[in-house]
């Protein structure tokens, strides 16, 4: 039971996943005002990204099982982790932040090969492993902007 819980403020980022209207854009917005507030180094965010994705991949399986969902809408730290994915290793400026916040979203939701063939994975990590590709493609594309 306690794992459970624990799961439960893991993959729903402290119960964000439980807003009634986008929760997965809140825990991706979520994500973006803690790097504007605190604008945390690369190594931190770095540290971020693979703990909640590793803690995000144990915790979602667990909350799906429980739930007898294979992604429940209101797991939203691979949401969390896909937006730290966007803007890794970039400069935490507003620019960067609200464009990584925007090509995220747009990726995560429109899930073009082959972000949604990894979504058939199932699982935790199938859980996590689409956001966490949508969250490359939108840094990449970050860079070639940066480069224009």
């Amino acid at each position: 039971m306690k794992f459970l819980m624990l799961s439960k403020i893991i993959a729903t980022v402290f119960f964000i996943g439980y807003c009634p209207v986008a929760p997965g854009t809140l825990a991706s917005a979520f994500a973006m005002a803690f790097l504007w507030i605190f604008n945390p180094h690369d190594t931190i965010v770095l540290f971020m990204l693979l703990s909640s994705f590793i803690l995000g991949t144990i915790s979602s399986e667990i909350l799906a099982k429980h739930l007898g969902i294979k992604d429940p809408s209101c797991i939203v730290i691979d949401e969390f982790a896909g937006y730290l994915t966007a803007v890794i290793f970039l400069p935490l400026n507003l620019n960067v932040l609200i464009t990584g916040f925007v090509l995220f979203r747009f990726f995560d939701i429109v899930k073009p090969p082959p972000i949604r063939q990894a979504e058939r994975i199932g699982g935790g990590f199938g859980i996590m492993i689409d956001d966490f590709l949508a969250g490359v493609l939108s840094n990449l594309l970050i860079r070639v902007f940066l480069l224009l």
